[in-house]
């Protein structure tokens, strides 16, 4: 991924040739990448995104070993934050198959499937919360 694949004013992202919307986790991580690169190799000239302190002196990536072993280790995984973040998008109220599919990246088929998931976990908690957790509706005065 290189510089020019960030959008920031429009909060796009192009990614493996697919434009996606910012979200706004996503854009305010991308803003503090930026500016700590800028900060720590403000003479680069590389053109991609993410790099390191031996790409920074060179035009090409930073290497799949590097994003490897920043991630060793970790309970949040990058793909358990990618199935998180497509679970929280799923359950949100009313999720429609086409924008999880277009935020994502995924198969219309796959992203339907997610979402009569989430729906069928929303209905599944709506039927065993204790009553106690609705309103109860307002009384009736005259």
């Amino acid at each position: 991924m290189q510089l020019e694949d960030v959008d920031l004013g429009n909060r796009r992202i192009t990614v493996g040739g697919h434009v996606r919307p910012l979200d706004d986790l996503t854009h305010r991580a991308v803003l503090d990448w930026l500016d700590h690169r800028r900060n720590r190799w403000p003479n680069t000239a590389n053109p991609h995104l993410l790099i390191t302190q031996k790409a920074a002196v060179e035009l090409g990536p930073a290497g799949k070993l590097w994003t490897t072993r920043a991630t060793r280790n970790l309970t949040a995984t990058l793909e358990r934050l990618r199935v998180d973040r497509q679970l929280e998008e799923a359950l949100t109220p009313g999720a429609d198959p086409l924008h999880l599919a277009l935020v994502f990246g995924i198969d219309e088929k796959t992203a339907i499937r997610y979402a009569d998931s989430a729906r069928q976990l929303l209905q599944s908690n709506i039927e065993s919360a204790p009553i106690a957790a609705f309103p109860s509706p307002p009384s009736a005065t005259n």
